[in-house]
């Protein structure tokens, strides 16, 4: 039995009074979010030492009272002590070094966005409840499955108001056969290079819509700062942009759905995203967003008990003839080539999948308890997501 995570999104329809008190309520998050930020940065200059959640938790209590700031007794009190749980999160990812440096949180540039750890629940498919607000229409298009831990509700740059609804689920293991491998070489000539030769080009879906995006923006900056031809221009643009992040995460999600029911086992490289979208061909692999696609790929071989075995990015799978294992010097340009020592012609990205495939399945082996050290640890075990 495994604890799973799974969240579900659905589309809110709420009022114009529900809109204007759920813009309330994301202002008094934000205000308590950089008041709080304001009081640890001042308590450390003075006093040398850090400010535990604790402390604000009363502070924020205490600042309720006052006149000046006692609008923030209207909101739920749940929005609030969010917003200081998830300052202490993110100082401590900065510490850890996984983020950067809290910053101060700006109405115009943070979206709407609340967080209840509970309270928010479905009432029917049409319906959901939220604290101190009541009834709320919304889009049920799926139940809900496991036990709900929180909920999310938040406005994306388009207007449209979401719920985002975090549940734990309990599944139980799938047995693995093992019985159908494939290794995967992904890349921008053709999106997936499996091991079994099939290829799967890349949709492009900014490309084709760069010119559209293109007129959107140029009007946009022509219009007049503080006018509402300018929000209109806005919200244009962000529809268009929408609309492709939509095209491509329905894509991506079916793609990898498909990969992963029909292996056991996926072998895929390790890739240096974050290097990858700093090279001239940057625009082309944000458009297609490998680093979502295998983490979209690892979330449902989890879901579904399968297997991802992540290769070595170092490893010369291209370079490397799968048939006698002699490596070859390859340019970027070659992408049919014939092995100096066996004689053997390969497709650049086919010869590149199964070595993917062997290699993964090599550290397959010896992370088993088959292969153990002195101190009883696999040797060189498989590294996961």
């Amino acid at each position: 039995m495994r604890t799973l995570t799974r969240c579900y999104k659905y589309r809110l329809q709420p009022t114009p009074t529900h809109v204007e008190t759920l813009v309330q309520w994301a202002g008094c998050r934000r205000f308590v979010w950089n008041w709080a930020l304001h009081c640890k940065q001042t308590h450390y200059q003075t006093t040398g030492q850090r400010l535990s959640y604790q402390r604000l938790a009363a502070m924020l209590v205490d600042l309720k009272r006052q006149p000046k700031t006692a609008f923030l007794r209207d909101c739920h009190s749940q929005p609030l002590q969010q917003a200081l749980m998830d300052l202490e999160t993110a100082f401590t990812n900065f510490f850890a070094k996984r983020a950067k440096y809290p910053r101060f949180k700006s109405r115009k540039i943070t979206p709407h966005s609340l967080r209840f750890p509970q309270g928010v629940v479905v009432v029917d498919e049409h319906t959901i409840s939220v604290p101190k607000i009541g009834l709320m229409k919304a889009v049920i298009h799926r139940p809900l499955q496991g036990i709900t831990k929180g909920a999310t509700i938040k406005q994306d740059a388009t207007g449209a108001w979401w719920v985002v609804f975090v549940c734990h689920i309990d599944r139980h293991d799938t047995p693995l056969t093992d019985d159908h491998p494939v290794g995967i070489d992904v890349g921008l000539e053709s999106f997936t290079t499996l091991s079994t030769g099939e290829k799967t080009a890349p949709p492009k879906f900014y490309r084709r819509n760069q010119k559209k995006l293109a007129r959107a923006q140029s009007k946009l900056s022509r219009a007049q700062k503080g006018s509402s031809n300018r929000t209109k221009a806005k919200k244009r643009v962000a529809k268009i942009h929408q609309r492709i992040s939509n095209q491509r995460a329905d894509w991506l999600h079916k793609h990898a759905l498909g990969i992963v029911q029909r292996f056991d086992v996926v072998c895929i490289e390790d890739l240096n995203i974050k290097g990858l979208v700093k090279t001239k061909l940057a625009k082309s692999f944000s458009d297609a967003a490998l680093s979502t696609f295998m983490q979209m790929l690892h979330d449902k071989a989890e879901w579904h008990g399968r297997r991802v075995i992540k290769v070595e990015r170092f490893y010369a799978s291209s370079k490397t003839c799968h048939c006698c294992h002699a490596k070859n010097a390859l340019t970027l340009a070659d992408r049919i080539w014939t092995c100096h020592a066996c004689g053997t012609t390969h497709d650049r990205d086919g010869n590149a999948a199964i070595n993917m495939l062997h290699e993964g399945l090599r550290l397959l082996a010896v992370g088993t308890t088959e292969s153990q050290n002195a101190a009883g640890d696999g040797v060189n075990p498989v590294k996961r997501w």
